[in-house]
């Protein structure tokens, strides 16, 4: 028997959602669908030279050499499933949740062990139905390489490990639909996969929506750079000894700022919103500057909600 080795890989962690509920109502048909559903995962796993590690139940774990074909990997699994379930309505739906972690484990024989297979299993169990969460360390890796967006989610509360464990969700989606943590999905129906088995999502209806966002950003800070210029213009030449610009120039920085934050994936939009307001809070201070710190109490009271938001944010369930 091979000894016991460390190594760092790409842990893929899959179950079906309410899978206890479907037996119940109908175990053949369910263990049928579950038959031709881990047939195809096993398929499109190989597919990313990935390998399957164990399975139990309605389980898989698998793991890759590459972060970034554990990540398309599991698109394509969730694509073509989507497409079986097409078969199935309403309830009897089979809904998988994927939970994908890059970490450090024990390889003991063909199977796994340690925190990075827990870490992708309580990903998974956070996932929405028909969805993919990663971790941190996934994401750093595949960020800039796919074309499909991500929504931070916050830190996981993972048994063991302190301070908890960052996670995103991946927005698989088309032009029809989307599969993200705070809604449904209606992706991955009939004709989400290209005639090359790629995802839509890498393909050109996913990269689009990419484009377009970004080109909207940048139309929106061209615009606002443009009318700071103006309002600058407008002062200097009409010039009285006073340099009123500087409140909507203020204003326009603001908006950028706002921008920023609500587009960030990897900000806590309240935290990020309040830290806002400080310091909107402050410049307003400054730029109307009479010898007093007013901003003093506002500053306070922002902090004291920043703490009790921080105290109380919901780890992701």
């Amino acid at each position: 028997m091979p000894p016991t080795r460390r190594k760092l890989t790409t842990i893929f962690c899959a179950d079906v959602q309410d899978y206890s509920r479907l037996m119940g109502k109908d175990e053949e048909g369910t263990l049928a669908a579950l038959k031709r559903s881990r047939d195809a995962m096993a398929r499109l796993i190989e597919a990313r030279e990935g390998r399957v590690v164990n399975t139990w139940g309605d389980g898989v774990i698998a793991e890759f050499p590459s972060v970034v074909e554990a990540v398309r990997a599991a698109i394509d699994v969730q694509n073509e499933l989507a497409g079986l379930n097409a078969e199935r309505h309403g309830e009897a739906r089979m809904d998988y949740r994927i939970g994908l972690n890059l970490g450090d484990v024990i390889a003991d024989g063909d199977d796994l062990y340690g925190d990075g297979v827990n870490i992708a299993a309580r990903l998974q169990a956070s996932a929405p139905a028909g969805g993919i969460v990663i971790s941190s360390t996934v994401y750093d890796q595949v960020r800039n390489k796919l074309a499909v967006g991500f929504e931070f989610l916050g830190a996981l509360t993972v048994k063991n490990i302190d301070g908890g464990v960052p996670s995103y969700v991946v927005q698989i989606g088309t032009a029809e639909g989307t599969v993200s943590h705070k809604g449904g999905s209606d992706w991955g129906r009939p004709g989400a996969l290209s005639d090359r088995g790629t995802p839509a999502a890498d393909t050109g209806a996913g990269r689009a929506t990419i484009v377009e966002r970004t080109a909207a950003g940048r139309r929106l800070f061209g615009v606002l750079a443009v009318a700071a210029a103006a309002v600058v213009a407008v002062n200097l030449l009409s010039w009285e000894g006073t340099f009123w610009a500087r409140w909507p120039l203020f204003a326009l920085a603001l908006i950028g700022v706002l921008r920023c934050l609500w587009t960030s994936t990897r900000l806590d939009r309240g935290l990020a919103l309040l830290g806002a307001a400080g310091f909107a809070v402050l410049a307003v201070n400054l730029l109307s500057w009479e010898g007093r710190f007013w901003a003093v109490w506002p500053l306070l009271g922002i902090a004291v909600a920043a703490g009790i938001r921080w105290v109380t944010r919901r780890p992701v369930q």
